[in-house]
């Protein structure tokens, strides 16, 4: 990779930050630009030193890593931002999904899997695995459809807009595949595919990939057989 990605490092815990500091700095391609230790310093960071992405932590005294994210997505919509979580804590993944969240890694992420979920979010590809995928879908599903939005659903389904071969794409998106692998699948260049994702995300009106899956998932896209859970990010 030629472009390096700055990284903003948001954790209420000082030694966290070093250890992550540490990791990421060792790659080439990544240099931490700054830190912060809650919610509005993230938002005050963001503004000063436009990231290009943000390593936000969920649960931080005062201002949450959930507010934080919202309003970054919205207020500076060029940083990008990977939360970290858990997943025995629904509300907290759903409440970063809504919050606009680009990416999830959990905790206990061992080194690789942090660096690849980065560059993933980085790219705009998805920064989880299948397996990891339908593990976020199976907790945060039910809550999508019981928690009401704050414009109502469409009427049509939206996937109606998308050519035959967006279709496709979309459908191999939902799967949890990264462009390199779409286009192995679908026999075409990645540079073509990154063109058809682009196109996918617009006309559905999705903020990312992450995004898109959901929608997959709640129009009865992406069941069962969509989504592997034999792939694991350890084992790319």
């Amino acid at each position: 990779m030629t472009d390096t990605i700055s990284i903003l490092l948001v954790d209420d815990q000082e030694l966290i930050r070093l250890g992550f500091r540490m990791v990421l700095e060792a790659e080439a391609d990544m240099v931490v630009v700054g830190e912060a230790g809650d919610g509005r310093a993230a938002i005050a960071q963001t503004a000063a030193l436009h990231p290009d992405l943000v390593l936000m932590d969920i649960r931080m005294p005062g201002l949450d890593g959930i507010a934080a994210t919202e309003a970054i997505v919205r207020e500076h919509p060029g940083s990008r931002v990977l939360v970290l979580t858990t997943f025995d804590l629904d509300e907290y993944a759903f409440g970063a999904i809504r919050a606009g969240a680009s990416g999830f890694l959990l905790k206990d992420a061992h080194r690789h899997e942090m660096i690849a979920a980065v560059r993933a979010v980085h790219r705009g590809d998805a920064a989880l695995a299948p397996s990891v995928t339908r593990r976020l879908l199976e907790h945060v599903s039910p809550q999508l459809d019981a928690v009401p939005t704050a414009a109502p659903a469409p009427v049509e389904d939206p996937t109606t807009s998308l050519t035959e071969r967006e279709r496709d794409v979309f459908l191999q998106m939902a799967r949890g595949l990264t462009n390199a692998e779409i286009a192995r699948a679908l026999f075409v260049s990645e540079s073509t595919v990154k063109t058809h994702v682009g196109r996918v995300l617009s006309k559905l009106e999705a903020r990312d990939r992450i995004h898109a899956v959901i929608l997959a998932h709640r129009l009865g896209l992406a069941g069962d057989d969509s989504l592997p859970g034999t792939t694991d990010a350890s084992a790319r």
